[in-house]
């Protein structure tokens, strides 16, 4: 009964103790792919693309709508006056007398803006009443309908070319978006990495520490039967030590890397990152060709390259056009009328024409004219000439991240076999320094070889995913899945 007793007691301790015990908050196991995505959703990198994005949207549409009809209303209500105002005398001296009045007017009008030509075609109604207190008097004025049309003529025409580019930099904006997305993605591998080789590093620390002290251990044995020197069991020590102070360094390093990856993907989580070794992918082949041309059908560069020239094309024209006559036409067809009732302004209205026009003509110009046209056509030369020399850089840096993503996809295998055989063989030499048969010295190198062949493969891994991603970056393109990248924010 007696035993049954203290056996429940102990179990009744060992529950009260697993409830008190702090609770262990169980680590976070991150892959590359995973990081990679959540720096897509969440990051604040990858937000303010999407509010790069949503602005350059709303610019396009707010260019659009300036193409369309637009209705307004307009006037002075009210446009009340009292005061003294000099008035022509018949006599022609000027006399001051007192004014007390409204005048107000209402304007609804209907525009059009016509691309092709430049100008701008209205159809407008008007009313105008006049209100003069000092003499109790009330009149009206309006133009019940009038169409009108005004024309710049052999002028520079902003509409037509603003028709050409626009489109361009709305395209140009939405690939800037996928390729903040992907440099996004391009970041967060490379702080990816960053953590990786300082948890590896901890891990190698930590092994060599347990291994130096578990050796030491062993050497000071072997030291009392007289099977080791004095010399190899103080530098056996002096491992240990070394190994102490490496795992001091590799635990702070984690922990900043560790911090740095968690504030780019603004994160909140308090659980240790563990990240996992990515694995490289099957082999991709890509044809130079095909990601020259995804290139230049993708990024925004390339439409970069048609809108400069366009621009420039442009102010050659202004400069042009603004150089010689500069006349603009103003008519506006339609009824009048006027009568002490707004009614009255409505009924059997008046003809109503107006129809002006306006001109420059330069007459001496001391070649200034000449020479601004000349500096237009010189600054279209130097961006055509920058255009091809981006373009050449830009052929020979596809060609360039091509050739390295292949060359790191081999890489990867031989650091991958190195790291093996070098794990191997520390297995071996371990042992064999076990039952003396091998120097300190030659473990220690084989011990550096190992750390050093682990290091190799963690580092070759992280240029070729970079490398990976800066392709797509440079394409945008995805090759493992043969298509385009594409990012519905």
């Amino acid at each position: 009964m007696k035993n049954h007793l203290l056996c429940i007691s102990i179990m009744l301790w060992v529950l009260v103790g697993l409830l008190l015990a702090p609770v262990q908050l169980t680590a976070q196991r991150l892959g590359l792919h995973q990081v990679v995505e959540m720096a897509r959703e969440q990051s604040i990198a990858s937000r303010q693309a999407t509010t790069q994005k949503k602005n350059n949207y709303w610019q396009y549409r707010s260019f659009l709508a300036d193409y369309k009809p637009q209705l307004s209303l307009n006037g002075t209500l009210p446009g009340f006056t009292r005061s003294f105002v000099e008035v022509l005398q018949p006599d022609g001296t000027l006399s001051f007398l007192p004014v007390s009045n409204n005048n107000s007017m209402l304007n609804l009008a209907l525009s059009q803006s016509l691309p092709l030509t430049g100008g701008t075609v209205f159809v407008q109604q008007q009313l105008q009443r006049f209100d003069d207190f000092a003499r109790n008097n009330t009149i009206y004025n309006g133009i019940p309908l009038a169409i009108g049309l005004n024309q710049p003529l052999l002028r520079f025409n902003p509409m037509k070319w603003e028709r050409r580019i626009e489109p361009l930099k709305f395209q140009e904006g939405n690939q800037q978006f996928i390729e903040s997305m992907e440099n996004v993605a391009l970041n967060a591998t490379g702080l990816y990495f960053e953590l990786l080789v300082a948890q590896v590093n901890l891990q190698i620390a930590e092994k060599n520490l347990s291994n130096n002290d578990t050796l030491f251990k062993i050497a000071q044995q072997r030291l009392e039967l007289g099977k080791i020197s004095q010399n190899d069991l103080l530098q056996l020590q002096m491992g240990v030590l070394t190994a102490q102070k490496d795992l001091a360094s590799a635990r702070q390093a984690a922990a900043v890397a560790s911090l740095r990856l968690k504030m780019y993907l603004n994160s909140r989580d308090d659980r240790e990152l563990q990240l996992e070794i990515p694995k490289e992918m099957n082999d991709i082949e890509v044809d130079p060709r095909k990601a020259l041309d995804e290139a230049f059908a993708n990024r925004s560069d390339a439409i970069l390259f048609r809108r400069r020239l366009l621009e420039a094309e442009r102010d050659v024209n202004r400069a042009k056009k603004e150089n010689g006559i500069n006349a603009s036409l103003n008519v506006a067809f339609g009824l009048s009328n006027r009568g002490a009732h707004p009614s009255d302004v409505y009924q059997r209205p008046q003809d109503r024409e107006f129809v002006e026009v306006q001109f420059t003509v330069p007459i001496m110009t001391w070649g200034r004219n000449q020479a601004r046209t000349e500096v237009a056509k010189a600054n279209q030369e130097l961006a055509q000439q920058s255009v091809d020399q981006n373009k050449l850089t830009f052929e020979q840096e596809i060609f360039t991240q091509v050739t390295l993503l292949q060359m790191l996809q081999k890489q990867v295998r031989l650091t991958a076999l190195a790291d093996q055989i070098a794990a191997n063989r520390y297995q071996i030499a371990q042992e064999r320094f076990i039952l003396s048969n091998l120097s300190v010295t030659d473990l220690g190198i084989a011990t550096q070889e190992k750390d050093r062949a682990r290091r190799d493969y963690i580092l070759a891994l992280r240029d070729y995913w970079q490398a990976f991603y800066t392709l797509r970056l440079l394409t945008l393109y995805d090759f493992e899945l043969n298509q385009k990248i594409n990012y519905q924010p």
